[in-house]
């Protein structure tokens, strides 16, 4: 009886996985909806506030946006 328990317990984990790993290959997090497509084999997103999954939380100033746009350099712009 344990050994039954085991197996179901088993598969119902195998399924539960199965099903999480599907749905997280919808897409990155970080992109807007069309960017994350088969064509965009580096998985970097375009900068810009409109090519984000979710809208910020303030009003950009210049210096986010030139930062964002030097992503994924080494060094930020030196512009602030």
């Amino acid at each position: 009886m344990g050994l039954i328990r085991l197996a179901a317990l088993g598969a119902l984990g195998y399924a539960g996985y199965k099903y999480f790993t599907e749905s997280n290959r919808s897409g990155g997090s970080a992109f807007a909806s069309g960017q994350a497509d088969a064509e965009n084999f580096s998985k970097v997103r375009n900068a810009g506030p409109e090519s984000m999954a979710d809208s910020p939380r303030r009003d950009w100033t210049d210096a986010d946006e030139r930062s964002d746009e030097s992503f994924p350099a080494s060094d930020p712009p030196a512009t602030y």
